[in-house]
């Protein structure tokens, strides 16, 4: 069985809940999202029932996503809990849930299985960085090297 790791949009979108299969996510993420269902006390049941378990990933698991965070021309756009889902996923050599574009490009190119829950999904996305300016393009640059306008990205399919 496949450990299945939860990013905040899985949470919003109510998969835990709904579920009786295990789950794992981050410190971070839950500190995201425990205002959820507070009220109902949804999270402390999954958490006491043992669905939800919190694990805070290894270092060495967390510096790998971030290096193939800056290779894929994703790391401005994942936060630290982002980051931290990825690496526990790939801790636990699980599937991870998710509907964010960033998180799931960083996880497919590091071949992690990623299920969307309200999306068709993404292919691995490769990305140049162009200047609406100038209308230069480049591999990576946040700011134009020529007329100094900061940089937009877009798929390199496109």
């Amino acid at each position: 069985m496949a450990f299945r790791v939860l990013d905040a949009t899985s949470f919003y979108a109510g998969i835990p809940f709904a579920s009786q299969n295990i789950s794992y996510t981050t410190p971070l993420v839950f500190e995201e999202v425990k205002h959820i269902k507070k009220n109902q006390g949804a999270i402390t049941v999954l958490i006491e029932s043992n669905r939800l378990k919190i694990v805070e990933p290894e270092r060495e698991f967390t510096e790998m996503v971030l290096r193939k965070a800056e290779e894929t021309g994703d790391h401005q756009h994942l936060s630290k809990e982002d980051v931290s889902v990825i690496a526990l996923c790939l801790q636990l050599e699980g599937e991870l849930i998710t509907d964010d574009f960033a998180v799931s490009n960083v996880a497919k190119h590091m071949n992690l299985k990623v299920v969307p829950i309200m999306t068709k999904g993404a292919d691995r996305i490769s990305w140049v960085y162009f200047c609406p300016g100038c209308k230069s393009s480049f591999s990576k640059a946040s700011i134009c090297p020529i007329c100094g306008s900061k940089t937009r990205r877009k798929s390199s399919k496109r």
